[in-house]
């Protein structure tokens, strides 16, 4: 039941949610900062091709483990006016080659990565000396009363959200994981208040 739920079922739950306006504002506050060749690691069904700058990005891989995402992503691509390469393959393992990548961006990816420390040492490696990881996740909120939710519904909301964790503390993450943030912002989203606290800004490599 589980892997018919996960493969026929969940891909259109996420694409619908990841869809809602709080998160296509938060989507046009990151996207448009992307220059160059451009790894956008959890591609998912493609919501950040319509926010990406033309005149400035050169191409896109399009990194997403999921065929079912991918399927979904494939009706955004024709829109856009600059090359995207589907690579179907885990954050853990990205196929480029070292220093590929002019900027990484990452929305609402941390959150259901398996193993974030190995993630991000792959994105450190494919990103280029100088080069940009932008982000934008949900994580940790800053409310003890929140936080308490967020760790008691975790290992539900884990187990049916495929993969996706509500409390992962996502500056500690990136900094243990090679990244220095130059630039953050915070906010509850509205809605849900467990899943809604966000993170966003830029970081590089430290």
């Amino acid at each position: 039941m589980m892997g018919f739920y996960n493969r026929f079922l969940l891909p259109k739950v996420v694409d619908l949610v990841c869809r809602s306006k709080p998160t296509t504002r938060q989507r046009a506050k990151v996207v448009p900062l992307a220059s160059g060749k451009v790894l956008e690691v959890g591609f998912g069904s493609g919501l950040n091709l319509s926010f990406y700058d033309g005149a400035k990005v050169s191409r896109v891989w399009a990194l997403e483990p999921s065929a079912e995402m991918l399927a979904i992503a494939e009706g955004r691509v024709g829109a856009v006016g600059f090359p995207v390469e589907f690579v179907k393959a885990p954050a853990e393992e990205i196929p480029l080659a070292d220093g590929s990548a002019d900027t990484v961006l990452m929305t609402y990816t941390l959150c259901t990565l398996p193993d974030v420390r190995r993630a991000l040492g792959e994105i450190a490696r494919v990103l280029k000396p100088g080069g940009e990881l932008l982000f934008c996740e949900h994580g940790s909120a800053p409310d003890e009363s929140v936080r308490r939710w967020q760790d008691r519904l975790n290992p539900v909301w884990k187990a049916v959200g495929g993969g996706c964790n509500l409390n992962r503390q996502v500056p500690s993450l990136l900094e243990e994981g090679g990244f220095r943030i130059r630039e953050m912002d915070t906010m509850y989203l509205p809605g849900w208040r467990p899943a809604s606290f966000n993170y966003w800004g830029r970081a590089d490599r430290a």
